[in-house]
């Protein structure tokens, strides 16, 4: 089963919707395989890079994940600017699509 195809404009009302209702802010789409916990096998996952705001806690972002998941009808993957280190906080992000 293939997934829908992202259409960009409903792909941002999708995160503004996210942005308002959690302490994050959306950078850009990241390369598939960039976030560790989105399996490998999930051809249909999408992967963001993101920067937090305060008060958010690893809660609020796995809770951010599932429902942008839900909503785009497929896995999510978030992925925070401020968590990269070494190499990838200068590669990671430079690779990101703009949105």
């Amino acid at each position: 089963m293939n997934a829908p195809t992202l259409h960009r404009k409903l792909l941002k009302r999708h995160l503004a919707v996210i942005e308002e209702h959690y302490p994050l802010r959306f950078a850009g789409v990241l390369p598939r395989g960039s976030a560790g916990h989105v399996p490998q096998t999930d051809e249909a996952a999408i992967e963001f890079l993101a920067d937090k705001s305060p008060g958010l806690t690893l809660i609020l972002l796995a809770e951010a994940e599932a429902e942008l998941g839900e909503m785009l009808g497929r896995t999510v993957g978030i992925v925070l600017r401020s968590s990269l280190i070494g190499d990838e906080a200068q590669t990671l992000p430079a690779l990101a699509e703009a949105l």
